[in-house]
This record gives C-alpha cells, sequence and structure tokens, in this order.
C-alpha cells in the first residue's frame, strides 16, 4: 500500500473519529445549509453529522477504483503520484466542510463564507497540478470529444486548463473579502473557464484536421 493510500485512509477515519466524539454535544436539529449572507438557513437531525464523512467516503472508493477500470489506465500510471495527491487534497476539502459543520453546530459561528472560499482555493491550486501532468485518459482531467481524441488537443487544453484553474483559485481567495458575494467568485470564473476550454479544445483540434 502506498503512503498516500494510508494517509486517505486516516484521514476518512479521522473525520469519523471526530463526528463520533462531539456527535453527543450537538442539538437534536443541526444546521446543515447556509445562505449566500453566511447565515444558517436549514436545518437537520444531528444524525447528519455523518453524511459528509459517508459520501467522502463513496467517492474515495470511487476515485480509487476509476484507475483500474480506465480502458486508458496505463496512462493513468503516469500521473498516479498527482492523481492520489489530489484524493489527499479532496479529502482534506471534505475535512474542512465537516469541521465548519461542527463548529457552527457547538456555537463557534465561524461564517462559511470564509471557510468554502478557502476550501475551494486550495482545491483548485491543486487542481491547477494535476491538470498540468495528466495524460488522456476517460475519467479524469478535461474530457471533451476533441481530447479524447487526440493526444496533442489534449495537452494544450489541459496546459490552458492548468493555468485557469489557478487564476480560479486565487479568484476564489479573493471572494474571502467580498463576504456576501464569495461564491460569485467561485462560480463565474468556473463557468467562463469550462465554457472557453471547450471552445478551445474544439478549436485546437480543428487547427489540427
Amino acid at each position: 500500500m502506498k503512503k498516500e493510500h494510508i494517509i486517505i485512509f486516516a484521514l476518512i477515519i479521522l473525520i469519523f473519529a471526530i463526528s463520533s466524539y462531539f456527535y453527543p454535544a450537538f442539538p437534536e436539529k443541526i444546521a446543515s445549509h447556509w445562505n449566500a449572507k453566511g447565515n444558517a438557513d436549514s436545518y437537520s437531525s444531528k444524525g447528519t453529522i455523518f453524511l459528509i464523512p459517508i459520501i467522502a467516503l463513496a467517492l474515495i472508493v470511487l476515485f480509487l477504483i476509476i484507475p483500474k477500470i480506465d480502458p486508458l489506465k496505463q496512462n493513468i500510471k503516469k500521473f498516479e503520484k498527482y492523481y492520489l495527491w489530489f484524493i489527499v487534497v479532496f479529502i482534506l476539502f471534505m475535512f474542512l466542510i465537516q469541521l465548519q459543520i461542527i463548529l457552527w453546530n457547538l456555537s463557534i459561528g465561524i461564517s462559511p463564507n470564509i471557510i468554502f472560499p478557502i476550501g475551494i482555493a486550495i482545491l483548485f491550486f491543486y487542481v491547477s497540478v494535476l491538470l498540468k501532468h495528466t495524460k488522456r485518459n476517460w475519467f479524469i482531467g478535461i474530457r471533451t470529444p476533441w481530447t479524447l481524441s487526440n493526444d496533442k488537443v489534449w495537452d494544450k487544453t489541459h496546459k490552458l486548463g492548468s493555468q485557469l484553474f489557478l487564476i480560479s483559485g486565487i479568484l476564489s481567495f479573493i471572494g474571502i473579502f467580498f463576504s456576501q458575494y464569495a461564491w460569485l467568485f467561485i462560480i463565474i470564473p468556473v463557468l467562463a473557464f469550462t465554457i472557453l476550454l471547450v471552445v478551445y479544445s474544439y478549436l485546437i483540434y480543428r487547427k489540427m484536421k
């Protein structure tokens, strides 16, 4: 077992352990959703505190299965180290969300408009690193009909995608200073850059043809 696998499963165990430890201290109804102003606007039974850990565990299983079932799994092996560290960063992101929920429901009101943009910025920063090293495959990366059809189109699109996700991470972090509009600093760049990358991959493909 690689050290990355050990870290991944250790983090999952830690999320479950911390959630279980604080579970008795929660009220019967806990805050589970926040509005754009950072105020709790939806509540659920306290058993939902285990929802994030369960989702994280399910996603980890899926992430670890992907390299084994991808028809181009030999390409995934070329960037496996970066992919495994992406899983670590993703689990840390889920851990951060869970800590936000736990602290809020223990009356430690740290605004999600601070916590979430920081977590998303870190996630985007590492996605930028991952995209720089990905090789053509069916599950990981910017998958359009044109990137999947040509290695050079894949490489050029992912080089641009790496730069754009770095910018997205920076913009997400800046959103911390505009609390009520933090979500716009996340959503708008991602949507705009996604459309740009799809169009770019098509234009590169046409140019090469």
